[in-house]
């Protein structure tokens, strides 16, 4: 029996109950029901009757008294137990727990998947940096967050969008063009510009593909020189990204608002709402209304545009779009950016408590972790990658909240001890592919036999909890938009499978021992984790090695 299916029948039993007349009330469309933390209290648990005791008129415990004895008449429930204010432990026999190996081995891929997040329609925009230079350290936490978070989302039932916002309007991008200029030319860093040996190889691309660039004059030379640096910077991060495991579905050119006009048309849409106004010659966003400790400037005296307007028709281009959920993953140093963009979801008419998220991301150090030789002051993610490889970037960023300071030794990722936990966790899975090889080696085929109630070792019933409780971590990793949530759960499911593999044995003793159900049944279970490792692995954007 599956969770999904025990919380079936507890709904199922709440109904016969009204039904019957033992209570009057409105029964959830779904009943959660949880591992308990101390398993000699069952192996799952269900708070339903103090939930509904206030509408029902009872007492919880009487109300959970009465619900315990239909549910011990349901088929596959061994015992339940009424604790507490009126919390129900439920046993399941062995034989109704097993046969969650099968439904997960059945299911592959797909188990875990939920639909939790049916309905919703989210806009999820993360790293956005500049195209002015390689990633580095602080793009990287969410590159690995955010890209979790795309796949939590997307298996809990949502329809995600994955967004670059490509920063690429402004005066940096002058800089940045006279910088390659300056380099293609032989000269100095012009002064506020960017130095590192990338600007020197992006020069060398220019002068590559438009060897006239040097001969023209600066006003020519800097416009023929910004889109193709832009171009060979933007490839770069492209390139470094998909070899991180990160892609996006659309890559948003703030320069394209600005040339489409969208800027001054959110500029007129806010106007419109009530919430512009004209003070000294500027224009100016009420945001003052909506909690924001000042108003903001939109268009500047001289005429010209703010950051501020580009990101009110940035996000009024995602409401346009159909997005109804809007999440934003920003840096450290963009804590003030919360209540501003806030401010223009409820300047728009969306509600700022369901319409849009901030979320801001700690900084990152990494002990031992070498300067670019080629941008010269930062950590490039592709030194990163070289150095530590991916699975252990983006294992170790994913298994920590987003909010808080991270702090991780280079050296001890790259080990391959137990002490790692992107190691343990893999091992694990390899363990696993290793377990199912031998066993085939030595005539042990699922196909051949499954009993699930020969599963009665105490670490079965452990594993078998563990690997039942997946879909609602999943669940709500997804809806708290916290990945480290199934980072902890595989290393839990990777502890206790260890233990399983030490006390049960899958294969025959020796050639003389008879290949026999139990041996079937528990390759079943030995090859559900190893279903469940994989597929938590993936979550994350992390291989699941078949050899370690």
């Amino acid at each position: 029996m599956t969770p999904e299916e025990l919380s079936s029948a507890i709904r199922a039993a709440l109904l016969e109950a009204t039904a019957a007349g033992d209570f009057t009330a409105e029964i959830p469309a779904e009943v959660r029901v949880e591992r308990p933390r101390n398993r000699d209290h069952g192996d799952w648990s269900t708070n339903i009757a103090l939930q509904l005791a206030k509408p029902a008129g009872m007492p919880p415990r009487e109300l959970a008294t009465s619900l315990a004895s239909r549910l011990g008449q349901v088929e596959g429930i061994a015992a339940v137990d009424v604790a507490g204010p009126g919390f129900l432990n439920i046993a399941l026999d062995t034989a109704s727990a097993g046969e969650l190996a099968r439904s997960i081995v059945e299911s592959g891929t797909a188990y875990g998947h939920n639909d939790s997040e049916a309905g919703h329609t989210i806009n999820l925009e993360f790293i956005s940096a500049n195209p002015t230079g390689p990633l580095h350290i602080g793009h990287t936490r969410w590159a690995a967050l955010g890209d979790s978070m795309r796949r939590l989302l997307t298996a809990s039932g949502a329809d995600v969008t994955a967004e670059y916002y490509i920063n690429d309007a402004g005066a940096q991008m002058d800089k940045f063009a006279l910088s390659v200029l300056a380099a293609a030319k032989g000269q100095p860093t012009p002064e506020g510009g960017y130095p590192g040996a990338y600007i020197g190889e992006l020069a060398a691309a220019v002068v590559e593909q438009r060897p006239d660039v040097l001969d023209l004059p600066e006003d020519e030379a800097v416009a023929v020189t910004r889109p193709l640096a832009y171009e060979a910077q933007l490839a770069e991060i492209r390139a470094t990204l998909e070899r991180f495991g990160v892609f996006f579905d659309v890559w948003f050119s703030e320069n394209e608002l600005h040339e489409g006009g969208a800027v001054e048309k959110a500029v007129e849409r806010l106007r419109e709402q009530g919430h512009v106004f004209d003070e000294g010659g500027a224009v100016w966003l009420r945001t003052t209304d909506f909690t924001d400790d000042k108003d903001r400037v939109l268009i500047r005296a001289n005429g010209e545009p703010t950051y501020f307007a580009a990101d009110a028709a940035y996000y009024l281009s995602k409401k346009d779009r159909g997005f109804t959920e809007k999440i934003y993953l920003l840096g450290a140093d963009h804590h003030g950016y919360i209540n501003r963009l806030k401010a223009i979801a409820s300047a728009a008419g969306d509600d700022a408590e369901v319409n849009i998220d901030v979320r801001i991301g700690q900084l990152v150090n990494l002990n031992g972790a070498k300067l670019s030789k080629r941008a010269g002051n930062i950590i490039e993610l592709n030194d990163l990658l070289n150095w530590i490889g991916s699975d252990a970037v983006r294992y170790s960023l994913a298994r920590y909240p987003a909010d808080s300071p991270l702090s991780l030794d280079g050296e001890e990722l790259r080990k391959q001890t137990n002490d790692n936990p992107v190691f343990y966790v893999q091992y694990a899975h390899a363990r696993t592919a290793n377990v199912a090889r031998l066993a085939g080696e030595d005539g042990v085929r699922r196909e051949d036999g499954f009993d699930p109630s020969l599963l009665a070792d105490p670490t079965e019933a452990t594993l078998l909890a563990t690997l039942g409780d997946f879909p609602r971590v999943v669940a709500q990793a997804a809806h708290l938009r916290e990945p480290h949530r199934v980072a902890r759960y595989l290393e839990d499911l990777a502890g206790r499978y260890h233990k399983w593999y030490d006390t049960c044995r899958v294969r025959p003793m020796n050639a003389e021992e008879e290949v026999t159900d139990l041996h079937r049944t528990r390759l079943w279970l030995n090859d559900a984790t190893r279903q469940v490792l994989a597929n938590g692995l993936d979550l994350l954007g992390v291989s699941a090695p078949e050899r370690m």
